[in-house]
């Protein structure tokens, strides 16, 4: 049989019927294995993890194969039909003899075929037993720190060259745009329900687009699973649903994203959720309220939105954990490039994806991460509730996610410049962001963060029009909302967040009228720095 073209495998790697798409079911054993040597006498660098190899078969097979067969073709790829061909379970009236006459050739070949071009041995199949068309070919433990050293590298090829469930050759993940999949016979459909066959089911419950960036995320956060939902709101309304039982007692932060404080405040004490508000650096009030309290759950971001307090997440997590309360942070502005919360102690942690991760202001999205046991309980409520993310959004994140590092790096050398020269300049009165000297947890944050993040806060010298004045003068970053993006943003929190408050009941939260929320983006710095001295010396 002819191979047009070929794929390289590396030693150790496995046919499995279905990869473990929902994050709950085992996978299943398969006895398929491929096996080979990379020659490296032409100076060719060696390729480690590949995920899926890919046959390539000339297009007069694909003729020859059934309706049926050609249908499935086009929904699983040549490669997963011919994989599953070989399987003698597959032999049978489905295929024209034609077909069969291939089928035949390569089953008595299956013991070992080995595919040599020049001076590479690409493959050599020991064993066929795939009872089903939807194989897939993966790696078999391939470890992403065995090989990659950084969060940068581990940010491109997590869930795609290493463990992508997707077979194809693409180096993008493809977008898989469907509602529902089908089971070939109702018998797949009981082993799936009785959990003895791993698959998708429906689109509520999961997408081959949509795992790949859970795993990705996952490979990040050093996580066991990851959930993707449609916002990072979603993310965090799940999980307080999911975690906190009716009756139940939180305790939070002063200082975190007015939605989140607005959920805690009017919709958890509708199920008997109670909360106690500290501040993020008094851990004797923290101490006090678990020795009085049975505590579910402590929340809070880490930095803190807007005024980018730190939590000392290693000393919260210690303290709760003696007391069974779960800790969950909110990274979304540190990022997990330049913050491992889990690593630190939280139980879980989630990212309003729609921000950094995302970084293009093109999507909306938001993630939770973990331990399995903690995430299926949040999985098995987001379910029932929706939000479930569009493979299209998801597509998005994944490619924004491959420039993460290159994004984060510069967008945490602008704002530390940035807030250098703004809390040296005479109209501003007051800075906000950890990587400064006089933020309160400046030290704690070198200690727990390798980097400060994109945004900082300030307030200019003046009263709402002065500031609002400077906000305008502004040429480079856009007035809105959100954070984290290619593109600067800058937004007056009393106007864009709090308008509906009155000037005193913003006092309260501690949102003053000249506080401004500047996310740097990946611009030149030069070019920002002339900007904003511009804007300031023009008020």
């Amino acid at each position: 049989m002819a191979v047009s073209s070929y794929a390289r495998a590396f030693p150790s790697f496995e046919c499995r019927s279905e990869p473990d798409f929902s994050g709950s079911l085992p996978h299943p054993k398969a006895g398929v294995r491929f096996s080979g040597k990379y020659n490296s006498g032409s100076n060719r660098s060696q390729v480690y993890g590949l995920s899926s190899l890919i046959f390539r078969f000339p297009p007069n097979f694909v003729r020859q194969l059934s309706i049926k067969a050609r249908r499935n073709c086009s929904n699983i790829g040549v490669a997963q039909v011919v994989a599953a061909s070989w399987s003698n379970n597959q032999a049978g009236p489905e295929f024209t003899p034609a077909a069969n006459a291939v089928d035949s050739s390569a089953s008595a070949a299956v013991t070992s075929i080995g595919i040599t071009a020049g001076d590479e041995e690409v493959a050599v199949v020991e064993n066929a037993d795939c009872n089903d068309q939807n194989v897939q070919i993966t790696g078999t433990g391939v470890k992403y720190a065995s090989f990659l050293n950084s969060d940068g590298s581990v940010a491109i090829h997590a869930g795609e060259r290493l463990g992508r469930g997707i077979v194809t050759d693409a180096i993008t993940t493809p977008v898989v745009n469907t509602s529902a999949y089908f089971f070939n016979k109702t018998s797949d459909l009981i082993d799936f329900k009785e959990k003895r066959r791993a698959s998708f089911e429906y689109g509520r419950y999961g997408n081959p687009t949509t795992v790949v960036l859970e795993e990705k995320i996952s490979a990040l956060e050093g996580a066991e699973s990851t959930l993707i939902v449609a916002s990072g709101m979603c993310a965090s309304t799940v999980m307080f649903l999911a975690l906190v039982p009716a009756g139940g007692h939180i305790v939070t932060t002063t200082d975190c994203y007015r939605k989140t404080r607005v959920f805690i405040e009017t919709i958890l004490p509708k199920m008997g959720i109670t909360a106690t508000v500290i501040d993020p650096a008094d851990m004797g009030a923290l101490e006090l309220t678990l020795n009085q309290k049975k505590v579910d759950l402590f929340f809070t971001e880490s930095p803190t939105n807007p005024f980018l307090r730190c939590v000392d997440i290693e000393l919260v997590s210690k303290l709760c954990r003696e007391k069974g309360a779960l800790v969950c942070i909110d990274g979304t502005f540190a990022t997990p490039l330049n913050q491992k919360a889990l690593a630190l102690g939280a139980d879980l942690v989630v990212h309003s994806a729609t921000k950094f991760l995302g970084g293009h202001n093109d999507v909306l999205a938001g993630c939770i991460s973990g331990p399995e046991k903690l995430v299926s309980v949040i999985r098995n409520l987001h379910h029932i509730l929706g939000g479930a993310l569009n493979p299209n959004a998801a597509y998005l994140i994944i490619r924004g996610m491959k420039t993460l590092h290159l994004r984060v790096q510069q967008q945490n050398s602008t704002a530390l410049r940035m807030a250098e020269i703004l809390e040296a300049h005479p109209k501003v009165k007051h800075v906000y962001y950890p990587g400064l000297p006089s933020h309160p947890e400046y030290h704690l944050a070198k200690k727990q963060m390798t980097g400060f993040g994109g945004v900082v806060s300030f307030e200019v010298d003046g009263d709402l029009l002065t500031t609002a004045k400077f906000v305008d003068a502004l040429r480079i970053p856009y007035i809105a909302p959100s954070f984290g993006g290619c593109e600067s943003i800058v937004d007056q929190p009393a106007i864009m967040s709090y308008w509906d408050l009155s000037q005193s009941d913003r006092a309260k939260y501690g949102i003053l009228d000249n506080l401004v929320r500047f996310s740097f983006g990946v611009e030149d710095f030069e070019d920002v720095k002339a900007d904003v001295l511009q804007a300031l010396d023009s008020i």
